[in-house]
């Protein structure tokens, strides 16, 4: 049995809402919801499936807006991490790395992959044996990756170890469904994501001074990000520690 997946997207932020099922017929469940709800629940009610969950990938209001319209919509529970779920609308259900959620034939294993927020999760969905779609809200998006000073956040060495350690475990065909903008794979990210190629010692690091946030730092890596801007890795001067940051907030040295 193959996984369907639904993506609407949200004019505004570029955030993304899925619906993920089993067959029509079957069950599914909801998976953020910072886009327009309308055409979520039309696809549901065109396949004829019932949702139980609704998942959140992390507390950021364009990543959960329509969870308590949704819940009443469709009858569902709502899911988040435990360090996440206190500022998540109408959670029923906190949730842990590990845990596995059940709809109809899918199950969904959830991934602590902090840095971004401090519950930041990702789902790793699948049919039987089969996890062939992982959901990783704003920790790793098609060549680009997650900021981490923003509420909420834990910092970068957090999601470093998120991106490197676990999501990069996966193997290379899984189909990554980010919380904004356009999907890729775990191959794909692993060859041409600027950020990831520096982690994983592929492409050296750059040396060209900047200053980030108003404070003087070296300029790791400068990249476009998943809304046509840029977004930067950088390692600030006066205590050495490391962060991705807007390329906005980045200027010359």
């Amino acid at each position: 049995m193959t996984v369907s997946v639904f993506r609407i997207e949200d004019p505004s932020w570029l955030s993304n809402a899925y619906l993920v099922t089993d067959a029509p017929g079957g069950q599914g469940v909801v998976i953020d919801t910072g886009a327009p709800q309308g055409p979520l629940i039309a696809e549901a009610e065109r396949l004829g499936v019932t949702v139980p969950w609704i998942l959140s990938t992390h507390f950021h209001h364009d990543h959960v807006a329509g969870n308590g319209a949704l819940a009443r919509r469709f009858g569902a529970g709502i899911g988040a991490h435990r360090l996440d779920a206190s500022r998540v609308p109408g959670v029923t259900r906190e949730l842990e790395d590990g845990d596995e959620i059940r709809a109809g034939a899918l199950t969904v294993r959830v991934l602590h992959i902090p840095g971004h927020t401090a519950g930041q999760a990702a789902f790793l969905v699948g049919a039987g044996d089969a996890f062939d779609d992982v959901f990783t809200g704003d920790t790793l998006f098609r060549r680009s990756v997650g900021g981490c000073v923003g509420p909420g956040a834990t910092g970068f060495a957090d999601l470093r170890r998120s991106l490197v350690e676990r999501l990069l475990a996966l193997p290379d065909p899984v189909a990554v469904h980010p919380g904004h903008t356009l999907p890729t794979t775990i191959g794909e990210e692993r060859r041409e994501n600027p950020f990831l190629r520096v982690m994983l010692g592929a492409e050296p690091p750059g040396r060209e001074r900047c200053r980030a946030l108003g404070r003087p730092a070296t300029l790791i890596v400068h990249a476009r990000d998943y809304d046509g801007g840029t977004k930067a890795w950088v390692r600030f001067e006066d205590d050495g520690t490391e962060a991705t940051v807007p390329g906005s907030r980045v200027e010359a040295a």
